[in-house]
């Protein structure tokens, strides 16, 4: 039941920050909050699709360095644009957007939980 409450949790946030990037207009538009949480888990089935066929090929995301952050930053990009084909709610403004909007969540995902470690 925990991991049932943790990951509804961790969607309604991620859909905070997913309509957060959307109302500032960086690369990525979104219609509503319902549209975000939908969003939300799409991104994550999609990522946890990608990650796996990459990882099946041979190709790992992650590790340190300049390389390894520009790899996750285009996975991350190409995984915002497979989920606008499946969410009516949301438009990524192409693949330059993708990466702006990419940027964005992380750095809103960041400050929202740096700012949930203070309590």
């Amino acid at each position: 039941m925990d991991y049932i409450i943790s990951l509804v949790i961790y969607f309604l946030i991620a859909a905070v920050v997913i309509y957060i990037v959307g109302r500032l207009g960086l690369g990525m538009e979104v219609s509503s909050y319902g549209a975000a949480i939908i969003a939300a888990v799409v991104i994550a089935i999609v990522s946890a699709v990608v990650l796996w066929l990459l990882s099946f090929i041979g190709i790992t995301v992650g590790g340190a360095g300049i390389w390894a952050a520009l790899v996750a930053l285009v996975v991350s990009a190409v995984i915002l644009l497979i989920s606008d084909r499946f969410v009516s709610g949301i438009k990524v403004n192409g693949f330059v957007g993708a990466i702006v909007a990419a940027i964005a969540i992380s750095v809103v995902t960041w400050l929202v939980n740096w700012l949930l470690s203070l309590f």
